[in-house]
């Protein structure tokens, strides 16, 4: 299931050769998408030996599959942050953001990569949400942002009103990725994929200890240790569990679906602020301009027929664009932190040498290249006061507490209910498409047939013990705890697990 960007693209891992000669760096990057990439292109730009390690390819997560808004206005986030923190993080927050805009921006046209200026739109689609996208104008007064409020808007889809922020844009993420890895490696950086970085050992210098995807299944299998000065992890959730935010974020699904349209495509960006939420954009393709459609979002692991959601997308994409034709499908996985700031800086309060990027909350195309601005800066000995906005460590963080007791009362009870729910599930195989967890909690086993094959692997999410549940829209196993995703012969496909499901479980 391609995206539209990646759709066609061949990846294919770094040899082993290479690999094995790799020993030492200045700082190891773990995660090559757009927050690993800029962060390492900045490093290396100011000399410093980088070496990326990514477990897949180049923007196989979150970037790879995301709609590649990049927007300041970003649907009610702004609302959210001024309720919980105020003007002065408020601010602090849209400066880093639309610093990290403004960077991509200028990134494309220096390499001549394309994008499109487009406004963004934050709308209501009935009068119900109309309170919160007024909340939603009066943040981005109170951020200095020049909003505009619309009554109206020339779109087929319900619209009560909304808030236009002007001149954002939308891009395709995979050119601006692989110029990225251009710049890493003309200034002498090394991207090695098909690496999992497993675990990192040591106070100074650090040791990052690696193993070759094919092995994610077998924890005997050969590791390779790279000896660095700095090591960042920009993975999503952080594959380390120091520091624990794992329980300060709720890991989101949510899916896109693009379209070929008659007729007149929509222009410009939009996002509802009210359920269900409807993402549109449109997208230059070789073949013509193409409609995408996002929303469908749940819980990672929590919603019982994903696909269900799917499918009212879908009808919905149908309705307000009649003769439209789907072409490609694709889902995402983002991080919502707790107190709504992201989570940028040590993994552990003073450890300077071990730093993370996470908690976007489906706005990466600017956070994430803020986030390598901040974690960059803080290598080098710079300074970017706006940073304290994306402070992994801060006194801002207790307006979360509520929220991360709560998130993790649901972990809790999500924990539980996989170990004894699948006591009086059904052992009968499930039908295709499906997957089903059974048996007692010391026999438990994960079974799924796809195209025809039937597969059986242990439910058993090797993170922290959960019980996995099956997203019949993506045909993959989803932990309820802390989003780690698995394909159906139980391989790795991403989150803070480090190894796949056991086989024949």
């Amino acid at each position: 299931m391609p995206s539209l960007w990646t759709d066609g693209r061949l990846e294919t891992p770094t040899p082993a050769g290479v690999i094995d000669d790799v020993q030492t760096a200045d700082v190891v990057v773990v995660g090559a998408g757009i927050t690993g990439l800029t962060t390492a292109v900045l490093l290396a730009r100011a000399g410093k030996k980088v070496v990326v390690v990514e477990a897949r390819h180049v923007g196989a997560a979150t970037t790879g599959n995301t709609t590649g808004k990049v927007s300041v206005l970003q649907g009610g986030k702004l609302a959210n942050i001024a309720r919980k923190h105020g003007t002065d993080m408020l601010r602090a927050y849209v400066t880093g953001n639309t610093e990290g805009r403004d960077w991509l921006l200028r990134h494309c046209d220096d390499h001549g990569l394309s994008y499109q200026r487009e406004d963004d739109h934050a709308y209501a689609q009935n009068t119900d949400g109309l309170s919160t996208v007024r909340k939603v104008w009066s943040a981005c007064k109170e951020a200095g942002l020049d909003a505009q409020w619309a009554d109206d808007a020339d779109v087929p889809f319900p619209f009560a009103g909304g808030v236009r922020l002007r001149e954002q844009a939308q891009i395709d993420p995979i050119p601006f990725l692989s110029s990225l890895v251009t710049e890493l490696e003309t200034h002498g950086g090394t991207l090695l994929q098909g690496v999992r970085a497993t675990t990192v050992s040591g106070l100074g210098p650090l040791r990052v200890h690696l193993r070759k995807t094919a092995g994610d299944q077998d924890t005997r299998s050969a590791q390779q240790v790279i000896t660095t000065q700095y090591c960042v992890l920009a993975t999503g959730m952080p594959i380390l569990d120091r520091g624990f935010f794992f329980a300060r974020l709720e890991p989101k699904r949510s899916y896109c679906l693009a379209f070929d349209v008659p007729g007149d495509i929509t222009r410009s960006m939009y996002i509802s602020v009210d359920s269900p939420t409807r993402s549109v954009r449109y997208a230059p393709t070789p073949t013509g301009e193409k409609l995408i459609v996002g929303g469908a979002g749940h819980t990672v692991g929590r919603a019982n027929h994903p696909k269900n959601a799917v499918t009212e997308l879908a009808d919905w994409a149908l309705l307000h664009y009649p003769g439209a034709v789907q072409t490609h499908y694709w889902s995402a996985q983002d991080y919502h932190p707790d107190d709504e700031l992201p989570f940028v800086g040590p993994l552990l309060p003073k450890f300077e040498n071990l730093l993370m990027a996470t908690g976007f909350d489906k706005w990466g195309m600017s956070n994430g290249v803020a986030a390598a601005l901040a974690l960059s800066s803080r290598i080098l000995g710079g300074r970017m006061d706006w940073a304290a906005a994306f402070a992994s460590w801060s006194p801002h963080e207790l307006t979360g507490v509520t929220t991360a007791l709560q998130l993790n009362l649901e972990v809790g009870l999500n924990l539980a209910k996989g170990w004894i729910a699948p006591i009086a599930a059904s052992s009968e195989t499930p039908e295709e498409g499906q997957g089903v967890v059974s048996g007692a909690p010391w026999r438990m086993r994960a079974t799924s047939v796809v195209d025809g094959v039937q597969r059986t692997v242990s439910p058993v999410c090797p993170h922290l013990g959960g019980i996995v549940n099956w997203n019949d829209s993506d045909r993959a196993w989803e932990c309820p705890l802390h989003g780690s995703r698995f394909a159906p012969d139980g391989a790795l496909i991403e989150g803070p697990a480090t190894r796949g499901l056991t086989a024949n479980g």
